[in-house]
């Protein structure tokens, strides 16, 4: 049976889909007023109300602790893959790295693993990204997924 170049096409886009699709359902569907409402309750009083971060986050502490950065775009979150946002959220900051094989930075970020679910944390999560432009969005979904969110 003779498969038209159309025909080949249109099964290779949609095998492609469910990769693109895989990359949104990660936030998919999240409870953003949950992410909100725990966000202001566990992380608010270190990344700021509003997302915006501690002032001079960028400059290390007389201790060598960056502050802690803004989550909004004008951060640095949106530039890492979400499996990494959650290690660093469940485990803390100093034993995400670690386990990453990331020496000679100290971290100030707590862990919040016994205080927070997964499922929690991607609720925030989802909540902190919903801030973001499309542009940053697709940069985290593609270091997360290898894949643009469209």
């Amino acid at each position: 049976m003779r498969t038209s170049r159309r025909a080949t096409l249109g099964a290779v886009l949609i095998a492609a889909l469910p990769i693109a699709a895989q990359a949104a359902d990660e936030f998919e569907g999240r409870d953003l007023v949950r992410g909100e409402q725990l966000y202001s309750q566990n992380c608010a009083s270190c990344h700021g109300e509003n997302l915006e971060g501690q002032p001079d986050w960028r400059a290390p502490t007389p201790d060598g602790v960056l502050p802690a950065p803004p989550h909004d775009v004008s951060g640095h979150t949106w530039h890492h893959d979400t499996t990494l946002l959650l290690e660093y959220t469940r485990l803390g900051g100093q034993a995400a790295l670690e386990a990453r094989g990331v020496a000679n930075f100290t971290s100030g970020m707590p862990a919040f693993g016994d205080v927070l679910s997964d499922e929690e944390i991607m609720d925030i999560l989802a909540f902190i990204r919903s801030s973001w432009p499309a542009h940053a969005r697709d940069v985290q979904a593609q270091r997360t997924h290898g894949v643009a969110l469209q």
